[in-house]
């Protein structure tokens, strides 16, 4: 049965014609056929089905406005990507035939929206972002004061763009920051995200309860806004859902102040389409004042332009941009392993752990078709090691290549705790991989289901390759009769 939703509440970003996911579909496949729309260029984006892709037949108002500013003529324009049964999305494309190295972007640097132009002192801007509020918070309450002042703030086609965007990445979804209630946890069932968005989420409540800091420590800045402190202007929704936008358009730029360090960029994200695989990233040109964009591939006209996102696994994709990436080699999963306290070899082992870096508690990263993490397997077997000279000798594997196997029955009791804990993290999953990949085949998937399903089926193959690797260790199966067991289990944790 499929679940209606409501629309999102107000937002400092209104929405389009037709909201993104207008409803809540169960994970089942469904025989409804639909035809594709005929566009003149595709859009492959972060490994999912390429999207049809179409240059405007006019030209935007963020276009007009930078041109009325006096930028430079750009190899880029804002064409439209439309999914199937989507009403699509603002998307930075070639404006002509491009080839790799050529710079296609420039941006003046008095068009970039930066800490240090809001406050007009560093020391002011870097005083508030080291204290309780963030650099994204202060941006955020920024425009959302700037919104307020519609015609009259110089900004109005950018947070237009904006407001058409909404956040959305380039496969159609919105962060799971912004999903109706229950949505994320229905859609990503299983997967350690939930945790990941639920610490962001208090983060950005805990940010949004400090805002009124700003309005006192910069009240100069603030005295052109004839409103009311921050959050008797604005409720936490709304400003979590202001947040969530400037999130997903923000610009790291390197080797710059920290007053330019976050940088909100004309026809930057999220109209670029962030991709892990790419090389091109924004760079600030100190020489001519401008934010600097140099194509790392050829790109034929209207073809969507892709840029660096940096080394983020998929997870933090997400949360930050509503994307996962099939093909993202940043991607990973965490296991982490935590020595008892009440081990009685603990202050040994710990001893033991320091000259080779490593500490009580140990965090391997998996990925898939990758081998098992570097001394995840050693590490397992020492923390179960219950004797000085066993503890020592597994110690002695973590400088070895190829460190051989502890005796018999520890091998098998460090083994098979490996082995139940990967299968009890595949079991925290409701659904298949098969499954998911029949909500990624089927054409009436919506955006939010899609990337869920891609997201978790990732996941699950990390899982599998790592049980995989583990179950053919020679110690995995049964315990030879003629072996003693081990006398103490020590209770070592993953998480």
């Amino acid at each position: 049965m499929n679940q209606r939703l409501s629309a999102p509440g107000p937002s400092l970003w209104p929405a389009t014609s037709r909201p993104e996911a207008a409803h809540l579909r169960t994970r089942r496949v469904r025989s409804r056929t639909f035809k594709r729309r005929l566009c003149s260029a595709t859009a492959v984006v972060a490994s999912a089905e390429p999207v049809p892709t179409s240059c405007d037949t006019h030209t935007s108002q963020l276009m007009s406005w930078l041109e009325a500013q006096g930028a430079p003529e750009q190899a880029v324009k804002i064409g439209h990507a439309r999914p199937p049964g989507e009403d699509g999305y603002s998307v930075t494309v070639a404006s002509r035939k491009v080839e790799a190295g050529e710079t296609i972007m420039r941006i003046p640097e008095r068009l970039v929206i930066t800490l240090d132009r809001i406050f007009k002192d560093e020391a002011m801007g870097e005083l508030l972002t080291t204290g309780k509020l963030s650099e994204l918070a202060c941006l955020t309450l920024y425009l959302m004061y700037e919104k307020k002042r519609g015609r009259a703030s110089p900004w109005v086609p950018l947070i237009k763009e904006l407001d058409r965007t909404r956040g959305r990445g380039q496969q159609g979804a919105r962060t799971p920051l912004l999903w109706a209630p229950g949505q994320a946890e229905r859609l990503l069932a299983g997967s350690p995200v939930l945790k990941e968005l639920k610490l962001r989420l208090q983060g950005i409540e805990k940010e949004y309860h400090e805002l009124d800091t700003v309005w006192f420590m910069a009240g100069s800045l603030f005295n052109q806004y004839p409103y009311d402190i921050p959050t008797e202007a604005f409720g936490m929704g709304l400003f979590l859902q202001a947040f969530a936008a400037v999130q997903a358009s923000i610009v790291h730029l390197q080797g710059v102040a920290p007053g330019k360090r976050f940088a909100l960029i004309p026809l930057g994200p999220p109209l670029l389409s962030y991709s892990p695989l790419s090389k091109a990233m924004l760079r600030y040109n100190a020489e001519t004042h401008e934010v600097q964009l140099a194509a790392d591939q050829a790109y034929s006209e209207c073809a969507p332009v892709r840029v660096w996102c940096g080394p983020q696994p998929n997870g933090r994709l997400l949360i930050n941009y509503g994307i996962v990436d099939e093909d993202n080699p940043y991607d990973r999963l965490s296991l982490t392993v935590t020595l008892p306290l009440a081990d009685p070899l603990y202050s040994l082992k710990r001893s033991l752990l320091m000259p080779h870096g490593l500490s009580t508690q140990q965090t391997f990263q998996m990925q898939r078709g990758q081998a098992l993490p570097d001394n995840l397997l050693q590490y397992v077997r020492f923390a179960h090691t219950d004797s000085e000279a066993s503890a020592r000798a597994a110690a002695s594997g973590f400088s070895s290549p190829s460190p051989s196997p502890v005796e018999p029955a520890l091998e098998h009791v460090a083994i098979l705790h490996l082995v139940t804990y990967l299968q009890q993290r595949l079991d925290r999953y409701p659904t298949t991989i098969e499954q998911d990949t029949a909500v990624l085949e089927d054409p009436m998937s919506n955006p939010r289901e899609r990337v869920a399903a891609r997201l978790v089926r990732i996941e699950k193959r990390i899982l599998q390759g790592a049980l995989k690797q583990v179950m053919a260790l020679p110690g995995a199966g049964a315990m030879p009769e003629n072996v003693a067991p081990v006398q103490q289990v020590i209770a070592v944790r993953l998480s």
